[in-house]
């Protein structure tokens, strides 16, 4: 049976905060919740086009500043967040860069790492335990295929400080996506609450391919109606790993066409590299340090 929006069950009464929800998957990720009944807030990091997107959803929807690239944005959007919600019932780690020419974030980070890893991991930290008193919360964080192509932690050099690839940086960026999650829902699991979960959207038609090389973003242009997907579609693996009651903790869907990259959401299986535990362990320990954001749930808790 495939899985459709219609499966989305009724979200009455849940709060779901959706980082990069002005456009593209967190948008329709953060439309569809809403009109389930979710109280979403959208954290953007401009504010302005996230009100936009608020105009255009049905639903209980405000906006919160968050620029993922900076580690005092993200403190004060949690703390925004704390005084305004009690309680978090779905974190979607949804906002993401892709193939980014060679940048930096304020703290200093390569950019796709510091963004699409190292800012969610401090946004996660900082709100959990919101998440940590409400039964059947999720953690959901947005991986991508591109966790298989040239990738690896770089323990050496994670920040691209002696040579840079853009593909290699953005796969290594959604491999620590996933190996966030992992680590995560182990630490979780003594709690019983809350679970971990990802997700991907296969190729999807949105603006995150706009700094791809030449070489790669021509044939995805060409050939978009073949090996494309609409946002609209792509959101639903989220969707289903944020609703489906039938989820567990430190699995991963993704959409279940040929090679995962169009069709209806399913249960998938990331690279073998993902599933390293000891690279999990040691990507969790070196994240905690360079953010500076410490869990409410340690590694104690993860082997009871």
């Amino acid at each position: 049976m495939k899985w459709t929006e219609q499966q989305i069950p009724r979200q009455d009464g849940r709060v779901a905060v959706v980082t990069g929800a002005n456009t593209g998957l967190g948008f329709e990720t953060a439309r569809r919740l809403a009109e389930r009944g979710a109280s979403v807030v959208l954290a953007v990091r401009d504010t302005a086009k996230g009100k936009v997107a608020a105009a255009r959803i049905n639903g209980d929807v405000s906006v919160r500043e968050l620029d993922l690239t900076s580690l005092d944005s993200v403190r004060a959007a949690a703390a925004g967040l704390r005084a305004s919600h009690p309680r978090i019932d779905l974190l979607i780690n949804n906002a993401g860069v892709m193939y980014t020419p060679k940048q930096t974030t304020r703290d200093g980070f390569e950019m796709q790492f510091g963004t699409n890893h190292l800012g969610h991991f401090a946004l996660t930290g900082l709100l959990l335990d919101l998440l940590l008193p409400v039964p059947d919360s999720r953690v959901v964080t947005v991986s991508s295929t591109g966790h298989r192509i040239r990738a690896a932690i770089h323990f050496d050099d994670l920040q691209w400080e002696r040579s840079y690839g853009r593909v290699s940086a953005y796969g290594q960026s959604k491999l620590a996506n996933l190996m966030f999650t992992y680590e995560l829902q182990r630490r979780l699991a003594a709690h019983g609450t809350t679970v971990a979960v990802a997700a991907h959207p296969g190729i999807s038609n949105t603006e995150l391919v706009r700094n791809a090389p030449a070489a790669v973003r021509r044939p995805v242009t060409w050939l978009a109606p073949v090996i494309t997907q609409s946002a609209t579609a792509g959101a639903l693996p989220t969707l289903r790993a944020a609703t489906d009651p039938s989820v567990l903790g430190g699995q991963y869907y993704g959409p279940d066409g040929l090679g995962e990259v169009r069709g209806y959401p399913k249960l998938v299986t990331s690279s073998p590299e993902s599933y390293d535990l000891t690279v999990q362990q040691r990507l969790w320990a070196v994240s905690e340090d360079l953010t500076g954001v410490r869990f409410p749930v340690g590694q104690a808790a993860a082997a009871a």
